[in-house]
């Protein structure tokens, strides 16, 4: 669509993720973007209250969606009876994984504006609150194991915080450089394979 038939709303949108993408929330202005969209600032409130609800308002329901994917696939896999779940373990999350990949490419510019671009926003914390999602996770699997007669070893906290850390930072890295999806697609699935036998030895399972 060209810049003639978009209405003013997409324009402030469109003007908004250039200027984001550019300088990050921090340092973006608001006065260049509703200058770049050629309106006064007063008209822009007519719109959003401040630059914090714009930057929600491109960003909130792919951080929701992302949040939320993850959250199912955890409950997925706790649902499942428990001399079920050593089985699976690795599959459920695996395909969480390619599909959340599948979307970040979909809405590529509005991630990155999540993983790079975010800092001083509610959406910065999404790798923590991963970590801390797939951590609760974790210590609820360490449990089922206790019960089906299969303990794992005591694991040090900050040795699990940096493992569990690094699998999201690797994983979100192929959307941030952007990774060509194939091959994106072929690192994920090596990914996973690499993280599921580490975890593996260290749970001694």
């Amino acid at each position: 669509m060209t810049a003639e038939h978009l209405t003013t709303l997409e324009r402030i949108h469109q003007a908004a993720r250039l200027e984001f993408l550019e300088k990050g929330f921090r340092s973006a202005s608001l006065r260049n973007i509703v200058k770049s969209v050629g309106m006064t600032t007063g008209a822009f409130y007519g719109y959003y209250k401040s630059k914090e609800d714009l930057f929600d308002a491109l960003v909130g329901e792919h951080y929701d969606y992302l949040i939320g994917r993850f959250k199912d696939a955890q409950q997925e896999f706790a649902d499942l009876p428990y001399e079920k779940q050593p089985e699976v373990l690795g599959e459920i999350s695996g395909l969480c994984m390619f599909d959340m990949l599948h979307y970040a490419y979909a809405h590529l510019e509005e991630c990155k504006l999540i993983l790079c671009c975010s800092d001083g926003t509610r959406f910065a914390g999404l790798i923590d609150e991963m970590v801390e999602i797939e951590t609760d996770a974790t210590h609820a699997y360490f449990k089922i194991l206790e019960e089906l007669g299969r303990p794992s070893p005591q694991i040090d906290p900050q040795l699990e915080h940096i493992l569990i850390t690094g699998m999201f930072h690797t994983f979100f890295e192929l959307v941030i450089h952007e990774m060509p999806l194939n091959a994106a697609e072929n690192y994920v699935k090596e990914m996973r394979a690499f993280y599921t036998a580490g975890w593996m030895k260290i749970m001694g399972q």
